[in-house]
């Protein structure tokens, strides 16, 4: 695949862009340690992992903020901590404190010199204002959950994404998709058709950490272990092309 032969990327910002597993450990590390749970930031991320995936099924019209905290709730329930309304408020309320990954600002910067650049994510609105301070771009669209009322893997953002190509002028198969999750992008970009690219940010470390296992199929057509290495790859084919 010519990374030349796309003008626009479309991207994940949570676990691509955002590193959201800190974020979210910040605050389950300590709650697990103030309610004397044994566990490793890994194990908290995993039992989240499959509320926060059954919270958005069963309310996909909510604000990221209280998806967020409900899955809190059910996790804490399952492992027989309580969270109380202050822990899930603040795990809630972090969005805006999770931090960039370190290549994440200079990665987009180069990579807007060549492709528009469009966010598609789980996330509200005002969650991703406070994101966007750490990645230092200009996005040309932004499609959150709170637009579609749902959130991936459900197919919305994606129908989104379509009815944004149309505004832009950009033919469909000019478009690239940019994610890490398998489950959340991966999944159903495959089931539209989509070209994209896998940043596993995780190949380092064994594990789903705070993303489900996918259970359907999935595809990519190329793998890049973090965004660096793909805006310079990127970056290389259209000097070329």
């Amino acid at each position: 695949m010519n990374l030349a032969d796309f003008d626009v990327l479309s991207f994940d910002c949570y676990g691509t862009l955002i590193d959201w597993e800190t974020g979210i450990a910040d605050v389950l590390v300590p709650w697990a340690k103030e309610t004397g749970l044994d566990l490793s930031a890994e194990e908290l991320l995993a039992a989240y992992a499959r509320h926060e995936a059954q919270t958005v099924r069963d309310t996909p019209d909510a604000l990221y903020s209280a998806v967020l905290a409900e899955a809190f709730r059910r996790t804490g329930a399952e492992l027989g901590g309580p969270v109380s309304e202050q822990w899930a408020q603040r795990l809630g309320d972090s969005v805006p404190d999770w931090p960039a990954f370190a290549d994440s600002a200079d990665a987009l910067a180069s990579l807007a010199r060549d492709y528009k650049l469009i966010i598609l994510s789980n996330v509200h609105r005002a969650g991703f204002a406070g994101s966007n301070k750490h990645l230092g771009v200009e996005f040309d669209r932004i499609i959150t959950a709170e637009d579609v009322k749902a959130y991936k893997p459900a197919p919305n953002h994606f129908e989104a994404l379509d009815a944004t190509l149309r505004e832009l002028g950009v033919p469909r198969e000019r478009l690239l998709h940019v994610a890490q999750s398998l489950f959340h992008d991966h999944v159903p970009a495959r089931r539209h058709g989509l070209r994209s690219v896998w940043i596993n940010r995780r190949h380092d470390r064994p594990g789903w950490g705070a993303t489900p296992e996918p259970a359907e199929r999935y595809s990519y057509d190329l793998e890049f272990p973090d965004l660096a290495s793909f805006a310079a790859a990127a970056r290389e084919a259209k000097t070329a092309g």
